[in-house]
């Protein structure tokens, strides 16, 4: 059994102008969850800052950089699972929450496992969590491509009209503190850019999470894996973790990381389980989309049939994280 963490952000098409930003990110959030693991911490706490990491990154789909739903709203999915108590807390469809794994994580230790909408921003500002203004979370950037209306490639060269509306929006951004250069690190997140991270501890307990803004464009109140324990996340003591990111509603009809889960339980590998996993969903579905894995023993694995996945991962005997896309 050693310490380790993987994070991914999202499966789908990254252009090679932004596999850096990708890489990078991903990298960031493992040393944030790395050096809590390095200095004793617990794994709750390592996924935590390394999800938080991502969500505050407005180059993934989660948290601040969330795309827009067919209204122009950020609606944001997160969940988190304790391996060893069962533990769940998640919560879907907010729109005040500048860090849902923040409210997730508060969720898992009350009497409750998932809270929607204004139902879950209440629970939150009752437990002492400041709620932020919606138009906080939108960056001028996703706010131009949902005017423009989503379409694919976007994130890869936005075109004469897109610029246009950038310029415009860019110029009002310094007053609401976003960066105008932030772009996301996907050309085809009308699908994909989940985040997620899943991380082992000096005591064995594992975690896994999921953070998301959901697809580009999406019907008002749309949900898809992320925030359902099974689905887009998955943690149990002494077989393993899992967090999925893809054609969330693919994962949910094969329940795509329990079965990671089982695989890992008949003996497979975590790289095993990983590649079993993803050749079922393309066997099953047509959906794509990625996974990333952690055994009891903290060995990692990982695979995706999209085009790219960016990702990284620290363990005990690595100088550095990996990092990849």
């Amino acid at each position: 059994m050693g310490r380790a963490i993987i994070v991914h952000g999202g499966a789908g098409l990254i252009p090679p102008e932004r596999f850096h930003a990708a890489r990078e990110g991903c990298r960031a959030a493992a040393e944030a969850g790395w050096q809590i693991l390095a200095a004793g911490g617990s794994a709750l706490d390592a996924i935590e800052a390394a999800i938080v990491t991502l969500e505050n990154d407005p180059g993934f789909n989660a948290g601040t950089g969330a795309v827009l739903t067919s209204d122009g709203r950020v609606q944001l999915d997160c969940g988190i699972m304790n391996g060893t108590s069962l533990d769940v807390g998640a919560i879907a469809g907010v729109e005040r929450i500048k860090n849902p794994v923040r409210v997730a994580r508060a969720v898992l230790t009350s009497p409750h496992v998932l809270l929607v909408g204004a139902g879950a921003e209440e629970f939150a500002r009752e437990s002492g969590f400041t709620l932020c203004d919606p138009g906080d979370l939108i960056t001028p950037y996703q706010y131009a491509r949902w005017q423009h209306g989503y379409r694919p490639g976007d994130g890869a060269h936005a075109g004469a009209e897109l610029d246009a509306l950038l310029a415009k929006r860019d110029a009002k951004s310094s007053a609401n503190g976003h960066n105008a250069e932030s772009e996301p690190v996907h050309a085809d997140d009308t699908k994909h850019g989940t985040v997620g991270a899943v991380a082992i501890d000096d005591d064995g307990n594992i975690v896994a999470s999921a953070s998301t803004g959901g697809r580009a464009g999406k019907h008002l109140g749309r949900v898809g894996d992320t925030p359902l324990p099974g689905c887009g996340f998955y943690a149990e003591a002494g077989i393993g973790g899992i967090s999925c990111t893809g054609d969330g509603e693919d994962f949910i009809r094969l329940l795509l990381a329990k079965r990671v889960a089982d695989y890992l339980a008949t003996g497979l590998s975590a790289q095993g389980a990983a590649t079993a996993a993803i050749r079922l969903l393309g066997g099953r579905t047509t959906g794509e989309g990625g996974l990333i894995v952690l055994d009891s023993n903290g060995r990692v694995g990982y695979a995706r049939n999209s085009a790219t996945m960016a990702h990284a991962f620290m363990c005990d005997d690595m100088p550095a994280p990996f990092a990849g896309v």
